[in-house]
């Protein structure tokens, strides 16, 4: 890793041109080879030195079925030493990819890893050291595993990975990072640029009356993305880890950093379509679709109004119903701590506070924010940060009539009333940029004993099935939403949100939970090993919201 004094590198120069994503197709017992390392993307009018898993951003997809095993020979030639972690994937601990189970692979070193794939669905790959800086520049890519049950999935013409990120440009560059510690470190670093399978501009084509499946994966570092599709059908079929208990008709589909989604898309008429996502202030184009007059064949148009139930869930929720009023067997808390020191007064000057968010609110002492609940701040440091809001940025992709809203709402905050327990924007943009882990600590907390982060000791055994209870406080320096992800010790079915049963079950490994809210899930543990949980927010990650725990045969 670079030295206290080093930076990471930004020239372009010499680089190879990023590459277009490979679809590759293992069988069971099959190589393959991930090498990380430097390349030139062009992204609107800069070019720009990015970080790609064999020379494109995303990363080749891996086609895999149900139930084999590969090994992957891991080559960095990067800019730090590094890990790839098999997000979601329920496989040996010893190939899980983080620190705790393997040795860093060196700047010129390699490393195999074992991979298995057990269930069906979308699930991707990613670095597990400095997340913020490495996932950032480009380093993800999925994997799809092919369901060994023939009609698991419904029919459709053809199937399309998508990943959702965005990147900070500034200045023609990427945003710079400090190679000694991750800044942004209060609600992440948000982007200015979306995109969707590593591009600002993408463009896709369908037919009439094509059925397209699309695998949704979220690799921001801290956006959540709200998806749609305006003039096309789209059905929710499945989620983290495969299908969901009862598919059904959406408008949207709600992806926190991590999270992955399973959409059937009927294309019925020919026509020119935007895919989207929508916040409750602005909407973002994410990619043109071109949809032709040639008619897709087969036709898949009737199969597509039949919503399936997935037998295996509806038998969940019954062995489930014990659960609901049982007192949990964990309960974590979601928690920030922020100590920006205190205001710089003249002699005989009065101390005054107030939040970067709503910077209306003004008071002499020490507080919280009466509408978002965050801590108040020294005025001189909000201030003297520039008092910049979101906007203040020209994001790419906006749709023009969009553009003057966003301006309208320029430093007035969020409508939080209106947000759903999400912070979709980079409010405080000047302020969050100066948040390191010296100044703002995330913690998960476990309530039993208050012990935090790594001194959290939970101990579990093959074939336990554990709840727990993630209560996201209010009583916090910075309340705002945590997508909480378990790493491959097992997988997870929500139970309930505030008290309220979920009505429609998804094996998971990642979890939104909103500001406030109170998210009863079920482990059910299947692997030995020690294993990570955390905030899939990465800067919330490197700022030391994660803990470990054992799992014993």
């Amino acid at each position: 890793m670079p030295g206290p004094t080093e930076k990471f590198p930004r020239d372009t120069t010499g680089l190879p041109h990023v590459s277009p994503t490979d679809l590759v197709e293992l069988a069971d017992g099959d190589r393959v080879t991930l090498r990380i390392g430097p390349v030139a993307k062009r992204i609107g009018d800069a070019t720009v030195r990015m970080l790609a898993y064999n020379g494109s951003i995303p990363g080749p997809t891996l086609q895999v079925p149900q139930g084999a095993e590969v090994l992957v020979d891991i080559e960095n030639e990067g800019d730090m030493e590094n890990t790839v972690h098999w997000h979601g994937l329920r496989l040996e601990n010893r190939f899980d990819g983080t620190h705790e189970t393997q040795d860093p692979i060196p700047v010129g070193g390699c490393y195999t890893a074992r991979v298995t794939f057990p269930d069906p669905g979308v699930y991707w790959y990613h670095p597990h050291i400095r997340e913020d800086y490495n996932q950032e520049l480009g380093l993800y890519g999925n994997v799809v595993v092919t369901p060994s049950e023939p009609d698991y999935w419904a029919s459709a013409n053809r199937e399309l990975a998508l990943t959702l990120d965005d990147v900070l440009i500034e200045d023609g560059q990427i945003a710079p990072f400090s190679p000694d510690e991750t800044t942004y470190s209060a609600m992440g670093r948000f982007g200015n640029v979306l995109l969707v399978a590593g591009e600002p501009e993408l463009a896709l084509a369908a037919q009439a009356g094509e059925v397209v499946r699309l695998y949704l994966t979220n690799t921001a570092n801290t956006r959540v993305f709200r998806v749609a599709l305006p003039g096309a059908r789209m059905k929710l079929v499945g989620g983290d880890s495969g299908r969901v208990e009862r598919e059904q008709f959406v408008d949207d589909v709600v992806l926190a950093p991590s999270e992955r989604a399973v959409v059937d898309v009927l294309f019925e008429t020919a026509g020119e379509l935007v895919l989207e996502h929508r916040t409750p202030e602005r909407t973002y184009k994410l990619a043109d679709v071109t949809v032709s007059e040639d008619r897709a064949t087969p036709s898949f148009a009737d199969a597509f109004s039949d919503l399936r139930t997935d037998s295996e869930l509806a038998a969940e929720r019954e062995r489930l119903a014990a659960l609901i009023d049982a007192p949990p067997d964990k309960t974590l808390a979601f928690v920030a701590e922020m100590d920006m020191g205190e205001p710089d007064l003249a002699a005989g000057e009065a101390p005054v506070y107030t939040c970067p968010m709503h910077p209306e609110v003004v008071s002499d002492e020490p507080g919280r924010c009466p509408s978002c609940a965050m801590k108040l701040l020294p005025a001189g440091l909000v201030r003297s940060a520039g008092g910049h809001e979101h906007g203040e940025h020209e994001h790419h992709h906006q749709h023009a009539e969009d553009a003057a809203a966003a301006h309208a709402h320029h430093g007035h905050g969020h409508a939080h009333e209106a947000a759903g327990g999400i912070e979709w924007e980079d409010d405080m943009v000047d302020v969050n940029k100066l948040t390191t882990p010296a100044n703002t600590r995330w913690k998960l907390v476990d309530r039993s004993d208050d012990a935090e982060n790594h001194d959290i000791q939970w101990r579990f055994r093959v074939g336990d099935r554990v709840k727990i209870r993630l209560v996201n406080e209010m009583d916090s320096d910075h309340p705002m939403h945590h997508p909480f992800h378990i790493h491959g010790a097992g997988r997870f079915l929500v139970l309930a949100r505030d008290g309220v049963v979920e009505p429609n079950l998804v094996w998971s490994d990642t979890v939104l939970v909103r500001t406030g809210e109170t998210v009863d899930i079920v482990l059910e543990v299947t692997n030995a090993g020690r294993w990570m949980a955390h905030c899939h927010i990465a800067e919330h990650h490197e700022s030391g919201m994660m803990f470990s725990f054992e799992v014993t045969p």
